[in-house]
């Protein structure tokens, strides 16, 4: 008995020492914010405020991937989206569609739902919006439809070197480029992959420990 308390207790000391490692070098909970209308609008179908999600720090964010920034006016607040376009290409956002360097983003598979709800962020009650996918740099991801209304004007830009456009999945509710601008790609440092619980509670399955693409 002895002997396996030892084994017990060292077998916790090196699994707590190995969190404790990837916390502060690879991985960072961090909590989807219930007080930011625009940013909670933003991420939807992704996400939701007040879910609980991991970042990835080790490495930055790749073209495609769901990067969290500080927004470029205000660095003590922060933005969620895609990071579209490379070192001479155009990017251009109409309504719900990305085109790249000329190229529209292609569109594959369904989304898990249909549809989906969001609140808007200048109040009012919940609308419903069309859910389809997109792929950015071979990232499958799901974005709320929106048509090009006056509400959102085309946004186009050449990226320059450094630089990056950050585009929101709900494109119905944008925050991003279209607000502020193209983003230094360097202050982008985490991606959001993966939820731990989300914001109805542990004991909802569909947004518990779920992959985010």
């Amino acid at each position: 008995m002895r002997a396996f308390g030892r084994v017990a207790m060292w077998a916790t000391i090196s699994i707590v020492a190995v969190v404790i490692l990837f916390r502060l070098t690879a991985i960072r909970w961090w909590k989807v914010p219930e007080d930011d209308p625009y940013l909670a609008a933003s991420v939807a179908p992704a996400l939701r405020a007040g879910d609980w999600v991991l970042l990835w720090r080790l490495t930055p964010p790749s073209l495609g991937s769901l990067a969290l920034c500080p927004e470029p006016k205000h660095s003590d607040r922060v933005v969620i989206g895609r990071l579209v376009g490379d070192e001479g290409q155009r990017v251009k956002v109409s309504g719900t569609s990305i085109e790249v360097a000329g190229k529209r983003l292609a569109s594959e598979g369904s989304c898990r739902q249909d549809r989906f709800t969001v609140k808007p962020p200048k109040g009012g009650v919940e609308i419903e919006l069309r859910c389809s996918t997109e792929i950015v740099s071979n990232w499958v991801h799901e974005r709320g439809e929106a048509e090009a209304i006056a509400e959102l004007p085309d946004f186009e830009v050449e990226v320059h070197a450094g630089e990056v456009a950050l585009v929101s999945d709900n494109r119905r509710f944008p925050y991003d480029s279209r607000d502020f601008g193209l983003v230094d790609r360097s202050t982008c440092k985490e991606t959001v992959f993966f939820r731990l619980v989300g914001q109805e509670g542990f004991s909802h399955s569909p947004t518990r420990f779920t992959y985010i693409r």
